[in-house]
């Protein structure tokens, strides 16, 4: 996976950031083997989601984030219920609990993250652009000069990131931390760049789109919302696919979420417009223009 992708997973959720060893997460085989058959039984009615228990918009313990939401259109799809062992989505999250068998699948992973074995894309969405409507701006894309005379607030070591790096914008941006765990640095929380946007801490703000969109909406801000499209060359992707993730190997599970991805489509549409998401038409539905193959 590329080092553009796998920001998106990073910035989404705090994800594959050092997580210190938990000494419950037994061996998986010897923990089998003591549960009784009845406990077995059940497990095998759940849909076992690895969830990371502080990071809205995406998901919490309250279950009020995008990802629960859809696990619970997927799991009743299957005739299942949704049950979840929470984990911060940080570095051991797939060695530790999901390989492991403490839960099976993950969801809101991009497309190609390799330690998994992903699922068919439900949603694409990118970077944004975000400024106030009441300031008088017309920013339309990151080479509008007007950029340069801005204090622009971007999370380092994202593709818009280096973008602004590539167009020698860099005295004028103010950095926010990517990475994000809720029991160490509460204070860096992703919404923290939409907040200090609509405070005028910053006069604009390259962030996930669904963490602007949410925020946005949940703080009623007069904020104009632009996507970052992404360059022909394709050297820096602003748009990515978005899929869940099961252990690799396990192509049964991962053709029954695909089915019911399939048909629970229109629900989960509506969850990711519900919850502010700026969906990006998936690569395969995009206009072709001339000389387009």
């Amino acid at each position: 996976m590329n080092k553009q992708a796998l920001a998106t997973r990073l910035s989404v959720v705090p994800v594959l950031l050092c997580a210190l060893s938990n000494p419950t997460l037994a061996d998986d085989t010897k923990a089998n083997a003591a549960k009784p058959i009845a406990a077995k039984a059940n497990e095998d009615k759940q849909l076992k989601v690895c969830g990371d228990p502080s990071n809205l918009p995406f998901s919490n313990e309250k279950l009020e984030g995008i990802e629960n939401k859809i696990a619970v259109v997927i799991a009743k799809d299957l005739g299942l219920t949704v049950s979840y062992t929470w984990w911060p989505h940080q570095r051991g999250v797939v060695k530790r609990v999901l390989n492991t068998r403490r839960c099976d699948v993950m969801l809101g992973i991009p497309k190609g993250y390799d330690p998994v074995l992903w699922t068919k894309p439900y949603y694409r969405t990118g970077y944004v652009m975000a400024y106030r409507k009441d300031h008088g701006l017309k920013l339309r894309s990151l080479d509008d000069p007007e950029l340069k005379k801005l204090k622009i607030g971007v999370q380092v070591n994202t593709p818009p990131h280096d973008a602004l790096g590539q167009r020698g914008i860099a005295d004028n941006v103010v950095g926010y931390q990517l990475m994000f765990d809720s029991n160490f640095h509460a204070e860096d929380y992703p919404g923290k760049l939409v907040e200090d946007l609509i405070g005028g801490s910053v006069d604009v703000a390259l962030v996930w789109g669904p963490i602007a969109g949410y925020f946005a909406k949940k703080l009623g801000a007069p904020l104009e919302i632009v996507a970052l499209e992404d360059r022909p060359d394709g050297v820096t992707p602003f748009a990515f696919d978005i899929s869940m993730g099961v252990r690799k190997g396990n192509t049964e599970l991962k053709a029954k979420l695909e089915e019911a991805l399939a048909r629970r489509h229109g629900e989960i549409v509506h969850i990711l417009e519900d919850f502010g998401v700026p969906l990006v038409p998936a690569a395969d539905d995009k206009p072709r223009g001339k000389g387009t193959p």
